[in-house]
């Protein structure tokens, strides 16, 4: 059966199933008060490459499953950003560590002075969105433009339970400035087109998230996507859905030559059940691909005038690739689509729906390692699409716990702990005074540093510390029904801890509070050893079930369990059990039945302790 037909049966079995989600979602929940948006976007753009500026017509036909009437809707015009004054040029020039690809020093060695290249864009360099105009069901309506942010008060509201249509004419212009998405890329990538159209925002049971564009992360509405594409007939396209004419195209999707008739092609691409819609056109993309078996065709896209290096390291990157997906859909779900693509471009890494970002020239490990990041976070935000603005460290930590996993056991490092550096990158800020709980909102912690330590840190270390806490076999249990149960979803902070609950019979509520929305740390010690007892004193103020390896005078050595008594319950282990240490209490005294030579706290190091320098006691320091 020929490439496209697959892609066409497999398209319309996709869309009957995402018809299916939304009867499944209560049933999931057990109650009748989850609900989500629905939007479906059709649009048309024409591209010219010249000018970097584009014309669209967007359809969004808008089902509003919520109880609430709406009065009010807003969208996104990311790329307004990209304009001198705009917050994101501000926040820039007010930071103290802004992102280095977004400015240039122009101060000395002694006195570094950050000059936000933003900020220096002339007109036709800038980033932007005009609207031309805006229908609701065929009547035009007013709205308001705030930098990134476009309001549209209704006079009629769209009705609980009713679906509308959304039309809008717009045209834009693709800035110079690289940020994810951008123009000529250092890399020679002629287009990079992420967050490019007017984006409806999210309304959930908190109310409407229409953040301003400020420097990271995002939340969408999920729906299914149609979208045409008129381009210069000499680019390749890559990115989001299945594409619809692969013959008319050809581009590496089919032997066919290209239809030679005019000067453009129309690609039209269709993405089904996603909240986002990505792509990136070059003149010079090699065109690989990669079956994976009883998996996801995995396409590759980069550019044939990198070093050779760089190209050895895109072939041999490419079994590994498959390698990944299936590491990911056997420790998380399976990967519910038919494609997926690794495109050069953006600036570093960045995720989409069916598809990655990534710059091309990175040595091997580097290769796989950015992949790996971005192709688990698939998971962790494009099916499991939490808020990334308000729980980063949902989509950035975990990515990061599960794809460091993953590239230990694929690239055979065999590493002792592979999270061992999210460890040491948390500790260091937790000591620093300058962590912020994860609570805050991904734009506004006091620097990018605090920012990335806390999400992509912290986060992969709030879920190793879970398997810690309930046990690994639990983790492993706890990962795969979260998925299950909040795929295609918004999922929430607290429905990671009460999967965890649910697997491991243990109460974990204590664990959300203590570790993600304070700043509260762990410090556990051993206070002082006396023949066959010793103390431990908690001097953190956050509570954590206690391993402990005793070494006695003979020799041997013994593990115990000190289970928290406000968890309700114990992990499975081989260690001597002991009884439980309520957190009141500031000490606790272990008796064993031989004289103690040597005390361990945390022998394999799962609890994120700030100071492991007290967690050993010798009788004999010699």
């Amino acid at each position: 059966m020929q490439l496209h037909n697959i892609l066409v049966l497999s398209l319309s079995a996709l869309f009957c199933f995402s018809q299916l989600i939304a009867q499944d979602l209560k049933m999931v929940y057990k109650t009748d008060s989850y609900w989500q948006q629905q939007a479906d976007y059709e649009m048309e753009i024409d591209m010219d490459v010249s000018s970097f500026q584009f014309e669209g017509k967007q359809k969004i036909t808008y089902t509003n499953n919520s109880p609430d009437d709406l009065n009010r809707v807003y969208y996104h015009l990311y790329f307004n950003a990209f304009q001198p004054n705009s917050e994101m040029d501000a926040r820039l020039q007010s930071v103290a560590d802004p992102d280095n690809r977004m400015v240039n020093n122009v101060g000395t060695r002694r006195d570094p002075v950050n000059e936000s290249r933003i900020a220096t864009l002339k007109d036709n360099q800038i980033g932007f969105i005009n609207v031309k105009s805006l229908e609701l069901d065929g009547e035009k309506i007013a709205y308001t433009i705030e930098g990134t942010v476009m309001i549209v008060d209704l006079e009629k509201p769209i009705k609980a339970g009713k679906t509308v249509d959304l039309a809008m004419v717009f045209d834009g212009q693709v800035p110079e400035q690289i940020r994810r998405s951008g123009r000529n890329s250092e890399e020679g990538v002629a287009l990079s087109m992420a967050q490019w159209y007017p984006k409806l925002a999210e309304y959930d049971n908190e109310g409407w998230h229409a953040d301003p564009y400020i420097g990271r992360e995002f939340y969408g509405v999920w729906g299914n996507y149609d979208i045409k594409i008129t381009i210069d007939k000499n680019y390749t396209i890559a990115g989001t859905g299945y594409l619809q004419n692969p013959d008319d195209i050809g581009h590496g999707y089919t032997k066919n030559p290209v239809n030679t008739e005019g000067k453009t092609l129309t690609w039209h691409f269709k993405a089904p059940n996603v909240h986002d819609f990505t792509w990136a056109a070059d003149t010079d993309y090699i065109h690989d691909m990669q079956q994976v078996p009883d998996g996801p065709m995995i396409h590759f896209f980069y550019k044939k005038d990198l070093p050779k290096e760089n190209l050895e390291n895109w072939s041999k990157m490419q079994p590994k690739a498959v390698e990944l997906m299936q590491y990911f859909s056997e420790h998380i779900g399976s990967y519910p689509y038919d494609q997926y693509s690794v495109i050069q471009g953006g600036d570093g890494g960045m995720e989409y729906a069916m598809s990655t970002l990534i710059t091309g020239k990175r040595s091997y490990g580097s290769l796989v390692g950015v992949t790996a990041h971005e192709m688990a976070h698939t998971w962790f935000q494009f099916l499991l699409a939490t808020n990334e603005a308000k729980h980063e460290w949902m989509d950035e930590g975990f990515t990061s716990y599960i794809s460091n996993l993953a590239v230990d056991e694929i690239l055979e490092q065999n590493s002792e702990n592979p999270l061992s550096g999210s460890y040491k990158s948390y500790i260091n800020l937790a000591n620093s005074g300058n962590e912020q709980p994860l609570t805050t909102h991904a734009d506004r912690y006091a620097t990018n540093k605090a920012y990335g330590i806390a999400a992509y840190s912290k986060g992969s270390v709030f879920m190793s510390q879970l398997g810690y806490i309930i046990g690994e076999e639990n983790l492993k249990k706890t990962i795969k029904r979260y998925f299950d149960d909040f795929a295609f979803k918004h999922p929430k902070p607290l429905d990671i801890i009460r999967t965890a609950e649910r697997v491991s019979k243990i109460e974990l509520d204590w664990y959300l509070m203590d570790f993600a929305q304070t700043t509260n740390t762990i410090d556990y010690a051993v206070r002082s050893i006396t023949n066959e007892s010793v103390t431990f004193e908690r001097i953190g103020l956050m509570p954590m079930p206690i391993d402990v390896t005793v070494t006695y005078i003979d020799g041997s050595s013994e593990d115990f369990y000190i289970p928290l008594r406000m968890m309700r319950g114990a992990k499975e282990t081989s260690a001597t059990m002991k009884s439980d240490w309520a957190w009141a209490y500031p000490t606790y005294t272990l008796k064993t039945s031989k004289s103690i030579k040597s005390v361990l706290i945390d022998p394999k190091e799962g609890m994120a302790d700030v100071n492991r320098d007290n967690n050993i006691l010798s009788t004999n320091p010699n």
